[in-house]
């Protein structure tokens, strides 16, 4: 099967029901979705498939049918994105596990809510856990997002 993965066409050979995730980390080099669960309940494995959010670790790599964007891919060449930014620019992570997966979730929000409410960053970010509780952090670093990206940052 042929998948676009930021940006970048790949001839996968894989079993249809291999987790997405496995075939991003250990057939393509895209290590930045981590394992954290496999079921689909921690985020941390979070990739977009066509702008939309999806946890990887539970989607058939037989079943994607849009280009997928990791967390490698949402930047460019010297310059990051502007949610990136703002994770840096407020010291956000801590062990940093969960942080690929925050980030894109916290992209997929900025694409869809240009200036989210407390209740939209609640309800888009729900389902990403952080055992290191940087909960408020992620949440002073979406509205940073939000002036930077405003600011075309």
């Amino acid at each position: 099967m042929r998948l676009t993965v930021d940006g970048q066409a790949f001839d996968v050979n894989a079993d249809p029901e291999m987790p997405l995730l496995w075939a991003l980390r250990d057939l393509m080099g895209k290590t930045g979705p981590k394992f954290g669960c496999g079921i689909a309940a921690c985020g941390a494995c979070t990739v977009h498939v066509d702008g939309q959010p999806v946890r990887s670790c539970s989607l058939p790599v037989g079943e994607v049918t849009g280009a997928v964007t990791t967390i490698e891919g949402i930047g460019t060449e010297g310059k990051l994105h502007p949610v990136q930014q703002a994770w840096l620019e407020e010291q956000v992570a801590q062990c940093g596990y969960c942080q690929a997966g925050q980030i894109m979730s916290a992209v997929a929000l900025l694409d869809q809510v240009a200036d989210p409410t407390d209740a939209d960053i609640d309800d888009a970010m729900g389902g990403n856990l952080c055992r290191c509780g940087t909960y408020p952090k992620i949440r002073v670093a979406i509205k940073r997002a939000v002036v930077l990206k405003t600011a075309g940052i």
